[in-house]
């Protein structure tokens, strides 16, 4: 047994004494693909690597949330149609009372629905930390509740800068320790966990959630000065920056992983990074862009046992 084998055994044996889970799936967040109707995107999606999307199901998204019941249906028999499939929603819901939280778990249960994007907590840094993560904590702790009723799973997803709640991860996991993983869990951005974690803390981040990590978000960056001369993080295609790909696909497949894979294409790509309607680029630019990307992150988590190679 080597040294690397010893320490990553203890996530090894957290993951076998999870429950089954859904296998590993490799999806387009559907933000880039805001100027398709859902089935043209799901069909674009699949034309170009991805097995299906991350829908958006919050204000201005694929699906509005005060039309869940209505849209959320169609949207899933078109993705099917197109012979595509959504494993997973990114939604608005913060706590138990984000509006039209209940409406949508209910829905994504009717539609055999389970894995949802969680999230959006932040500090008010002119006040004490720990009494707000013990607010928090309390929220979580009910959210984690309601999924159980509905049979959903709510992955928090991390997020970098000031005033983030989970984003240098240790906080998350605070927040986390206690509850079932499989109601309440971890939207692990590798990207983002790059620019808090640097050089080797997004390791010490990742072998720390692993066990409770259901969905993993896939971008990159480098870091760049602004006009003002200031670093900050850029987003670019990905195997162009920073993000260790293939060490951090490396621990989360011996960690047991399986769940959603989603591509994230942050960069600038004529309105299809920011969730447009239109487009400032020509189609073939965009779809050339989100196929490079798919093809090269497949590749690499094929190479590390997450998924086939696939086409």
């Amino acid at each position: 047994m080597t040294r690397r084998t010893f320490a990553l055994a203890p996530l090894a044996a957290a993951a076998l004494a999870q429950p089954a889970r859904t296998r590993t799936t490799y999806c387009l967040f559907s933000k880039h693909v805001h100027w398709l109707p859902v089935g043209e995107a799901a069909a674009l999606a699949k034309a170009h690597g991805y097995d299906g999307l991350d829908l958006t199901v919050r204000p201005g998204g694929h699906v509005e949330p005060e039309r869940v019941e209505q849209d959320l249906p169609a949207a899933l028999e078109a993705a099917r149609a197109a012979g595509s499939s959504i494993p997973m929603l990114t939604t608005s819901i913060r706590d138990t009372g984000s509006p039209h939280a209940e409406r949508i778990l209910k829905t994504m249960q009717s539609l055999g629905l389970r894995h949802y994007r969680w999230g959006g907590f932040r500090y008010d840094l002119n006040k004490s930390l720990p009494p707000q993560l013990a607010v928090f904590k309390k929220q979580v702790s009910e959210l984690a509740a309601m999924n159980r009723q509905y049979g959903a799973c709510a992955m928090y997803h991390t997020h970098s800068g000031i005033g983030q709640v989970g984003a240098s991860m240790w906080d998350l996991a605070q927040l986390l320790d206690g509850e079932d993983p499989e109601a309440v869990s971890v939207n692990y951005d590798i990207g983002h966990a790059t620019v808090e974690g640097g050089f080797g803390g997004w390791i010490h981040s990742a072998r720390l959630l692993a066990p409770r990590i259901r969905g993993v978000a896939l971008k990159d960056f480098l870091w760049q000065k602004n006009a003002r001369g200031e670093w900050r993080p850029a987003w670019c295609p990905a195997g162009e920056g920073m993000v260790n790909f293939p060490q951090f696909l490396a621990i989360l497949a011996e960690s047991g992983f399986a769940g959603p894979l989603q591509v994230h294409i942050e960069y600038p790509l004529g309105g299809a990074d920011t969730g447009q309607r239109l487009l400032k680029l020509p189609r073939a630019q965009v779809e050339a862009a989100l196929e490079k990307d798919a093809r090269a992150l497949r590749a690499l988590a094929a190479r590390a046992g997450l998924l086939t190679a696939g086409s």
